[in-house]
């Protein structure tokens, strides 16, 4: 069933007081709120559902006002509801007429909106952040056919495990899961006894040295624990291997963990294929840094672009997605371009990018658009001076990262690492255009205000 989408009536009401007559109209939350086409997005997002019997959701303003509102201001989804229910601007912005004294919906619908969602039709919010700053004129048309790209990594929002402690966690994963599928089994008796707690304990004891002795750069002393760990977690491995041979039901069950777990103990250190570097998490990949202070990170890798003049109401970012399998940085042109023509609707001229898209495969039409750092062949006075311009996309990386949560993601699975990427240079785009329209609505008052001149004696 479709969600039934919220207009505002102007209707009077005995008992609740209306949100247009307690605040402040002048406000740039209200004033956003008037600027976005939420029709634009009702259709968008409605597109999901179907007609078919079953409870309504909840409006698409609604649930999303609350992610703009939440990646606007950096706030979790349990903070964003919490200050949904104190501030007013908040409710007026996500559609409400009347004061609401309790929360009219559950946070997990927020996590549920955006799975169901997904990355394409999120992407309908960065397109309307772009139309809404042309609107207000912060962003002109024409400047969205020349940008600079630039890769980033969006961390894991739980640190990723050495080799020791990898293998620790998996050897109690597997151990744990045995508790699980008790109720599975067929006959009245328990299939096996419970975890092994003294194994857990030595597990983690061995871990700790590891960890102390590589800390201590004592190498040789820390691969005595490991051995140890890996032997910990062949027992476990084939412990439960030959508990659960024959039930198909606890085969199908035990396959994720134990896969994880073989895939933990048979990995090298610097192998080519895909490692796991998390249990609760095996999409995450190890991106190189390349820099003194943080030679790498785990998480996801995310392209990001932004145009090279710079806009009245500042930089906005007209493209981010995030680029599972750790490509590189040259091979990520072929969808990138296609991708920021699609959101913006602007045919690109002028590609801008950094040293490492050396070799890039762009598609056929643009292989002559894009210009690296360092570039001697073609390179005019003017795409000199557009190099000078490749820098501006790092301040905007710098401000999402810490400012939008695209530093830290906190949603699971690979979905949500795309998710994540688009909200980020959503919030990121909001929050630019919060601060243009209060810049606009001071000038406009010092403009009307202004005291006449003094009279001359």
């Amino acid at each position: 069933m479709k969600p039934r989408e919220r207009r505002e009536t102007g209707q009077e009401d005995f008992f609740r007081a209306r949100l247009d007559q307690i605040i402040d109209m002048r406000h740039a939350l209200v004033k956003l709120a008037r600027l976005i086409d939420w029709g634009f997005l009702e259709d968008r997002f409605g597109a999901v559902y179907s007609d078919g019997p079953g409870s309504p959701p909840l409006p698409t303003r609604l649930m999303a006002g609350l992610e703009i509102l939440k990646y606007s201001y950096d706030l979790s989804d349990e903070r964003v509801c919490e200050l949904w229910v104190e501030n007013p601007y908040f409710q007026y912005f996500c559609g409400e007429e009347f004061f609401q004294h309790v929360l009219t919906f559950d946070r997990s619908s927020m996590t549920r909106w955006r799975q169901r969602m997904g990355e394409e039709k999120l992407i309908a919010l960065l397109q309307e952040s772009l139309a809404v700053a042309v609107k207000t004129e912060a962003l002109k048309p024409s400047e969205l056919s020349k940008v600079v790209v630039d890769t980033t990594s969006e961390r894991l929002s739980r640190q990723a495990l050495t080799c020791a402690a990898e293998e620790c966690h998996a050897s109690h994963r597997c151990q744990i899961a045995q508790s699980r599928p008790r109720a599975s089994c067929s006959s009245g008796q328990d299939a096996w006894d419970g975890p092994t707690s003294e194994l857990c304990a030595c597990g983690q004891v061995r871990a700790d040295q590891q960890q102390r002795y590589s800390h201590a750069r004592q190498f040789k002393r820390a691969g005595k624990p490991l051995r140890k760990l890996k032997t910990y977690l062949r027992r476990v491995i084939r412990d439960v291997a030959r508990k659960i041979d024959g039930n198909e039901t606890l085969t199908a069950i035990f396959a994720p963990p134990l896969s994880r777990a073989y895939r933990v103990l048979t990995q090298k250190k610097r192998q080519e294929a895909p490692k796991v570097y998390s249990m609760h998490a095996p999409e995450v990949e190890c991106i190189g840094k390349g820099k003194a202070h943080k030679p790498y990170e785990f998480g996801v890798k995310v392209s990001v672009a932004t145009t090279i003049s710079p806009s009245k109401g500042g930089q906005f970012i007209i493209h981010a997605k995030a680029l599972p399998g750790n490509p590189y940085d040259g091979h990520t042109l072929e969808t990138v371009i296609p991708d920021i023509e699609a959101t913006t609707g602007v045919e690109l001229e002028r590609i801008i990018a950094d040293a490492g898209y050396k070799g890039h495969n762009a598609p056929a039409d643009y292989k002559f658009k894009v210009y690296t750092q360092g570039q001697k062949r073609g390179v005019t006075p003017e795409i000199k001076r557009l190099f000078r311009r490749r820098a501006a996309v790092e301040p905007l990386i710098g401000h999402s990262k810490d400012e939008h949560r695209m530093g830290c993601n906190y949603l699971a699975h690979a979905q949500g690492d795309a998710s994540n990427a688009v909200l980020a240079a959503v919030g990121y785009n909001f929050r630019r255009l919060i601060k243009w329209i209060a810049m606009l609505l001071c000038l406009i008052r010092a403009c009307l205000y202004r005291p006449p001149p003094s009279a001359v004696a």
